[in-house]
């Protein structure tokens, strides 16, 4: 067994800091390790938090953690956070504003840079999910980065996806429009005492009647983060959700189809790091690029045929 992932399962925290960074840095013991680390999976509960950036995302969970040990159950929160155009690095925004529970060894926050990816998500999230699940904590909570459209990714890792949105802040008809609203398993009103609430309540009843298909029909939770109101009953509905899973074939179906994706990432992750290391060792390739009216559509195609025949 890898050596940290022994170390994961005697619950050593510094280890699970240590793993992620391994994980991120995708190092070439990295599928050694995740393979030993899956084999340990305890089934936390893993719940994400998308929407909007301003909706209040960090906040609620910040309150939220409060709630979840309150109630004797251990958390792990992975909070994807923008890449530094500088530093290639998280700008770690997410973790300032939950420094309250930095001391509280029934918490592990980590953030994460999106290194690129568009989908809301690092590209080693799940990884990282792993990890916190080898660990033993009870919830798992993931936080995207708040990019709009595009996050979508975080139906791919969790069990459970919150949709945060405030009223009046034209979130919902962006949200229609990319799809969003399809992977809400909950529907989270946050700043719930500002005007408008009643108006984006009704909407979102308004989708559910007609839009959603799904056999689970999305509650409607209102919250204030800021005074930390609604917290209890969006938990139990989190939990509610979570009983649909395991008791329902939902869940068994969610989990196949989030395995199919994973092993497709994977492959992907893969035949890339192996086609790109071809190509960055072989000079004539590299002499290719100074050609700017060179076809990039042939190159592709005839790179990525030339490393399929090489081993015949």
């Amino acid at each position: 067994m890898h050596p940290l992932a022994e170390r994961i399962q005697q619950r050593d925290m510094r280890a699970l800091a240590r793993a992620i960074t391994l994980i991120e840095n995708d190092s070439e013991d990295k599928l050694r390790l995740m393979s030993d680390i899956f084999s340990m999976k305890k089934r936390a509960h893993y719940v994400g938090i998308t929407g909007s950036p301003g909706a209040g995302k960090s906040s609620l969970i910040n309150q939220l953690l409060t709630y979840i040990r309150s109630l004797d159950l251990t958390v792990a929160v992975i909070a994807v956070d923008p890449t530094s155009p500088f530093s290639g690095g998280s700008l770690l925004g997410d973790r300032t504003r939950m420094n309250q529970h930095f001391m509280d060894p029934g918490i592990f926050i980590r953030s994460m840079a999106t290194r690129g990816s568009l989908g809301g998500l690092a590209r080693s999230t799940k990884d990282a999910i792993r990890a916190c699940d080898a660990y033993g904590f009870d919830v798992i909570l993931v936080e995207t980065v708040g990019v709009g459209q595009s996050e979508l990714d975080i139906m791919k890792v969790v069990d459970t996806t919150g949709l945060v949105l405030t009223p009046n802040s034209g979130d919902v008809l962006q949200i229609f429009k990319a799809g969003i609203m399809e992977i809400a398993d909950l529907f989270i009103i946050n700043k719930a005492d500002l005007p408008g609430v009643g108006k984006l309540k009704a909407t979102l009843e308004e989708y559910k009647m007609i839009v959603n298909k799904k056999r689970w029909q999305p509650p409607i939770v209102r919250t204030i983060s800021t005074e930390n109101k609604g917290m209890e009953e969006l938990w139990d509905n989190v939990a509610q959700h979570q009983s649909y899973l395991y008791e329902t074939d939902a869940g068994e179906a969610q989990r196949q189809e989030q395995l199919k994706l994973e092993v497709y990432d994977l492959i992907r992750e893969e035949l890339w790091r192996e086609v790109r290391r071809e190509i960055d060792d072989d000079q004539e390739k590299q002499t290719a690029f100074r050609n700017t009216e060179a076809d990039p559509y042939q190159l592709a195609r005839t790179w990525v045929q030339n490393w399929m025949n090489k081993g015949e």
